[in-house]
């Protein structure tokens, strides 16, 4: 079985998206429907809020959105891998490694030391092996 080839894309560090583009490749990445109102999700508010920066992949400025990850902070040394989303039409192709290694690379340049990662035990080989984070222990507590 051959791997398919990354078409030629642009990473954008900060990159421009409207709310109903993360929406629907929110949608198609991870599943559920649209608001019961229809609204989008105030993607761009929250992210201005409250995270370092996020990255865009597109075929081309006017392309597509074909992936996107979000990286919060803590303000300081920490930062944290959210929404990492490809579209199943650029899957299995790299692509996601491509998104968290610019997301580093990002926060790397913005002074953070460590980037951290929580994953469903799926996406293990993804995150550990591909993108080369090592496992680490943590808790969680559903609220």
């Amino acid at each position: 079985m051959t791997t398919p080839q990354l078409p030629a894309l642009d990473l954008l560090w900060r990159g421009e998206f409207t709310d109903h583009e993360v929406d629907a490749l929110h949608r198609t990445a991870f599943g559920g429907a649209d608001a019961p109102d229809g609204a989008p999700t105030p993607w761009r508010a929250r992210l201005e809020r409250h995270s370092l920066g996020w990255v865009c992949a597109r075929p081309a400025p006017d392309g597509p959105l074909l992936g996107f990850v979000n990286v919060l902070w803590d303000g300081g040394v920490h930062a944290f891998l959210l929404d990492t989303a490809v579209a199943p039409a650029a899957g299995r192709c790299g692509l996601g490694t491509r998104l968290v290694a610019a997301a580093a690379d990002n926060a790397r340049a913005a002074g953070c030391d460590w980037l951290h990662a929580d994953f469903e035990p799926h996406l293990r080989a993804f995150y550990l092996d591909a993108c080369g984070l090592r496992p680490t222990d943590a808790g969680l507590l559903r609220l």
